[in-house]
């Protein structure tokens, strides 16, 4: 297994799909840094040369790119600001709801949490007490 950045990269995946397991590089960003770097994108993780992880690793330090527990860091500071500053995203983040607009009436159960049934009555028992 090929290791970059601390991660173990799938050997049995092609490497533009390889490249994804790690934080903070998606297809987009993994195709850039293969056609810079020269290599094959369909070729196997387990295909791959010393030399051609070594470029690999240092054209994603040349282009200063966030990775892994840094980028983490960052996405929680700006979390965090949101909520000291009190917007309404901050706010949103504090509740545990959605944050960038999303329907709750309906939907957003994963978000919300378990379904919880609040106040009223059953039909029946609200027409028999009258």
């Amino acid at each position: 297994m090929a290791r970059l950045f601390g991660i173990e990269i799938p050997s049995e995946k092609k490497v533009w799909v390889g490249l994804t397991a790690i934080y903070g590089i998606g297809i987009p960003r993994s195709q850039k840094i293969l056609a810079e770097a020269g290599i094959n994108p369909e070729l196997r993780v387990k295909e791959l040369s010393e030399e051609e992880l070594a470029k690999i690793k240092s054209l994603v330090d040349k282009n200063h790119y966030l990775l892994e527990g840094e980028l983490r860091r960052v996405v929680t500071q700006n979390i965090r600001r949101l909520k000291d500053i009190g917007s309404y995203r901050g706010w949103r983040h504090k509740k545990n709801l959605p944050v960038r607009g999303q329907r709750t009436r309906t939907n957003a159960r994963t978000k919300r949490g378990k379904k919880i049934t609040v106040g009223g009555s059953s039909g029946k028992k609200a027409l028999q007490k009258t």
